[in-house]
């Protein structure tokens, strides 16, 4: 009876958390669509989704979302081109190559750089990653996206290499012992066994660290700049959407205006986003789980 008792409370309380964690979701969602369909109400979608200036705060207004997006997508995309190929290659060496001493004492110290703040990494970007590319590279602006974009690769990399390395380690072993029983080396088997077989696993790592960075807001806040460009150029500043909607909630621009209900159009823009690329994420890692297995 007694145990029945703590059951039911339990249960009780898990379906809480869910209902709760529901409600806030949808109330976010409600937020944003009410703000944003009082935002269209005023200005064109047509616009908003096709002009290539964002100037809100401006004189001469233009309320065209895409050079937020380019430089959303361009800090995002380096990031990705920095993260993936490291990532990777840790996770491929703590899988098949390093001791597991080594691996059961490094791998939780690479997954501390998670928790690193991340108005930290934007500072580290500015003082330490900006100047030193301006020696490589000349005429680089103070605030740019390739410094910003590297620094968020670093942060993501540690997501990637643990979920990457957590879906090569489940790769069962009669299929690196099929490889070697024919002859492959260990990078044979690493790359042509193990890599396809988790494959899954590993693109749902780059889809979520994407997601991440689309998200970011402090590293672009301080490094990239606030200038909105359509520009696919990383070596000027930029500004991404979650820059912009920090810098209208600063307080400085008044509540209900037009200008102050863009940050509820780029919140939705930015969640839309994020809601396709956390599902796809989901759809890939239930599609293809046992494939290999």
């Amino acid at each position: 009876m007694k145990y029945n008792v703590k059951e039911k409370i339990i249960e009780s309380f898990l379906s809480f958390a869910a209902i709760l964690n529901l409600f806030i979701t949808v109330s976010i969602i409600l937020v944003l669509l009410i703000e944003s369909v009082s935002f269209f109400k005023s200005i064109s979608i047509i616009e908003f989704l096709t002009s290539k200036e964002w100037t809100p705060l401006f004189d001469k207004k233009s309320y065209g979302i895409l050079p937020l997006l380019c430089g959303t997508f361009l800090t995002s995309i380096i990031a990705l081109l920095f993260a993936v190929p490291v990532g990777l290659s840790i996770a491929v060496y703590l899988s098949e190559y390093a001791h597991p001493v080594f691996k059961r004492n490094v791998k939780p110290l690479l997954e501390l750089l998670a928790a690193v703040p991340t108005v930290v990494y934007g500072f580290f970007a500015l003082v330490i990653v900006t100047p030193l590319l301006q020696k490589i590279i000349p005429g680089l602006a103070g605030f740019n996206a390739l410094s910003p974009g590297i620094v968020m690769g670093i942060m993501i990399t540690p997501m990637i290499t643990s979920m990457s390395e957590d879906a090569l380690s489940i790769v069962p072993k009669y299929l690196r012992e099929a490889a070697y029983g024919i002859g492959s080396t260990r990078f044979q088997t690493a790359t042509r066994v193990a890599i396809p077989a988790a494959s899954s696993g590993i693109l749902a790592s780059i889809i979520l660290a994407i997601s991440r960075a689309i998200g970011e807001t402090m590293i672009v806040a301080i490094a990239a700049g606030q200038q909105p460009r359509f520009t696919l150029n990383p070596l000027v500043p930029i500004e991404t959407i979650t820059t912009y909607i920090v810098q209208v909630s600063l307080g400085d621009v008044p509540h209900n205006s037009i200008e102050f209900k863009t940050i509820f159009v780029a919140g939705i823009t930015l969640f839309v986003f994020s809601f396709i690329l956390n599902n796809v994420s989901f759809y890939i890692r239930k599609k293809y789980r046992e494939k290999y297995v």
